[in-house]
C-alpha cells in the first residue's frame, strides 16, 4: 500500500498547499511565499468574467450531457453481457469492448477526425454516392453530441466490469423463485436486479457527481481548436490557456480551486440523499 498512500499523499493532499496560490499575485521568481498576497481579488475578477463563466457553462452542460447519456450504458451493456449463456462469448465481448478504455486520447480524437472530418472516410463515401457532405468535426452545434460518442465509446466498456462484478453476487435463486412466481424479465430486473446492485448504481453516481466538473481536459484541448472556444472552452480549458499559457497563475488556481469546492460539495450532498435513501455511499 505504501506506493499508492506516497501518491495520494504527495500528489493531492500535499498539493493542498497550492491552493494558497489562489489568494495571491503569483510570481514565479519570487516564489509562493514571497509573492503578494491579494485575499480574494482573483475570486472577484473571476466572478466578473464572462468567459470564466461561459467556460463554467459549457463544462455543465456537457457533464449532464454524459450523465445522462453516458452513465446508463456500461449498466445496459453488463446486462446485456450477464444474459449471455457462453462464457467465452461473453469473455470476448467483454475483451472487445473495453479495449478502447488503452488508447489514450490523441489517438481517439485522431481516428473520429479520420472518420468525420472534411476530407474522412464518411465524406469520402458520401462524396462517390454523389451525396452532400457533412461537417461534424468542426461544427460547434455537433460538438457535443460528437463528444459524448467519443466518451461512451473508449469508456463504456471498462465501466461494465464494475457492474458485472456486482451482477455476479446476485443469487441466482433469486431469479428462478421469481420466475416461478410468473415474473417476466421486466420484472425480474426491476425486483431482483436492480436492488442487488442499487449500492452500486449510488455509489457510482455520487464518485461521477463529484467529477462532474471534469469532463476531459485532454479530449477537450485537442478538440478546441476545431470548434472554437465558443462551444468547446471548458474550465479545465480555462484554466490551462489562463495560467500555463497566459501566465496568470493566481487567476487560473482560483478557477481550479472553485471546481474543486463545487465537487466537494456536489459529494457531500449526494452522500447526504444516499443516507436517506438507505444506502451506505462512499461513507457512513
Amino acid at each position: 500500500m505504501v506506493p499508492g498512500v506516497a501518491y495520494f499523499l504527495v500528489f493531492h493532499y500535499g498539493a493542498f498547499i497550492g491552493n494558497a496560490v489562489a489568494f495571491k499575485e503569483y510570481v514565479p521568481f519570487d516564489g509562493l511565499w514571497a509573492s503578494p498576497w491579494v485575499g480574494l481579488e482573483n475570486f472577484d475578477r473571476m466572478f466578473g468574467d464572462p468567459d470564466f463563466w461561459h467556460a463554467t457553462w459549457n463544462t455543465l452542460f456537457l457533464a449532464v450531457l454524459q450523465l445522462v447519456f453516458f452513465f446508463p450504458v456500461p449498466l445496459g451493456l453488463a446486462l446485456l453481457l450477464h444474459s449471455l449463456t457462453s462464457d467465452l462469448t461473453r469473455r470476448f465481448v467483454q475483451s472487445v469492448v473495453y479495449l478502447p478504455h488503452f488508447l489514450s486520447w490523441v489517438i481517439v480524437v485522431a481516428l473520429f477526425q479520420q472518420v468525420l472530418a472534411d476530407t474522412g472516410l464518411l465524406n469520402s463515401v458520401l462524396g462517390q454516392a454523389g451525396l452532400h457532405s457533412v461537417d461534424i468535426i468542426g461544427n460547434p452545434d455537433a460538438y457535443p453530441a460528437l463528444v459524448v460518442a467519443q466518451v461512451v465509446w473508449k469508456d463504456a466498456g471498462w465501466g461494465t466490469i464494475i457492474f458485472l462484478a456486482a451482477l455476479m453476487q446476485v443469487d441466482e435463486q433469486q431469479y428462478e423463485a421469481a420466475a416461478i412466481d410468473g415474473a417476466g424479465p421486466l420484472r425480474r430486473f426491476w425486483h431482483v436486479t436492480l436492488p442487488a446492485i442499487r449500492p452500486v448504481v449510488i455509489l457510482l453516481l455520487i464518485m461521477r457527481l463529484g467529477d462532474i466538473l471534469s469532463v476531459g481536459f485532454e479530449q477537450m484541448l485537442l478538440q478546441r481548436q476545431s470548434v472554437g472556444p465558443e462551444a468547446g472552452e471548458v474550465l479545465d480549458t480555462f484554466v490551462f490557456w489562463q495560467g500555463i499559457v497566459g501566465g496568470d497563475t493566481g487567476y487560473a488556481a482560483a478557477a481550479g480551486l472553485f471546481k474543486g469546492v463545487v465537487g466537494a460539495i456536489l459529494v457531500f450532498a449526494a452522500n447526504k440523499v444516499a443516507h436517506r435513501l438507505g444506502e451506505q455511499g462512499v461513507y457512513k
